[in-house]
């Protein structure tokens, strides 16, 4: 495509953009040298029922404070991306809405960003009588009426444990982010085979890192593409109510992603 002919970031053979770019701009220390304890607790399986029931973060001052800095964190990184960069607007702009939850989630795992979730209570068929739907949000300071499924945090606190029980590397979070970032299944992608190209590439760099970082351990990099399977099961829309709807109310997502990645 004559996107590709017009980005000069492949180098030779296409081997340089994702890595030495990706690496150049996502050099922050490994915070996993420090150990922690839940690497050690077995990974839950969702629970059957977990589809009704719903729940919001036990601390959701400090936890989404956290959430929107590792945001911050995550567009200040894609933004560095030398090829990212190269890409028309249209794609750019393209690639953030599309994988911007998941980025964000693996930033979480990265900086073993942890939260603790609370059940909904459901009102009950007096009390919807009664209140006729006014006042639900005061109900139960707030929480009623609000929240996300159990299943979908349960997915998401799943694949940060498998994060945490990987011990993941820096580098190796960055080609995760690579293979993330640069998808080509969206519709109406101007360069969408380069983009698929760089996807590829990411892949490929992971692999060949971690047969020379891992070689005693053949499984590696299977368990690494698990990880990522999990990751893009993971739903934008969960990911915003339960980290991003306490703090923006009514506030689209996308009108929030726009001033943070176009501002300065």
């Amino acid at each position: 495509m004559a996107c590709s002919d017009s980005c000069q970031c492949l180098g030779e053979r296409g081997q340089r953009s994702i890595l030495y770019s990706i690496l150049k701009n996502d050099n922050q220390p490994n915070q996993h040298s420090q150990g922690r304890e839940r690497f050690a607790v077995p990974q839950q399986q969702p629970c059957s029922c977990g589809s009704k029931k719903k729940v919001v973060l036990r601390s959701p001052q400090t936890t989404c404070k956290a959430a929107s800095v590792a945001l911050l964190k995550t567009l200040k990184f894609v933004k560095n991306v030398h090829c990212f960069r190269k890409l028309p607007a249209e794609d750019q702009l393209q690639l953030v809405r599309n994988g911007w939850a998941q980025l964000l989630v693996l930033g979480m795992a990265q900086d073993l960003i942890d939260f603790e979730t609370v059940e909904t209570p459901e009102l009950s068929m007096l009390q919807n009588i009664l209140t006729s739907g006014q006042g639900r949000q005061e109900t139960a300071h707030g929480r009623s009426g609000q929240g996300v499924s159990l299943t979908d945090v349960q997915g998401i606190k799943m694949f940060l444990n498998k994060c945490w029980g990987l011990d993941i590397s820096t580098k190796e979070y960055a080609y995760l982010k690579g293979a993330i970032l640069f998808d080509p299944d969206i519709a109406e992608l101007r360069c969408q085979s380069y983009i698929q190209a760089l996807q590829s590439e990411a892949h490929q760099a992971l692999s060949e890192y971690v047969k020379v970082t891992h070689r005693r351990d053949s499984t590696r990099f299977t368990k690494l593409f698990i990880a990522l399977s999990m990751l893009r099961s993971i739903n934008a829309n969960v990911v915003a109510g339960l980290f991003f709807k306490p703090v923006i109310g009514t506030v689209s997502m996308n009108e929030l992603l726009l001033e943070m990645f176009y501002g300065k």
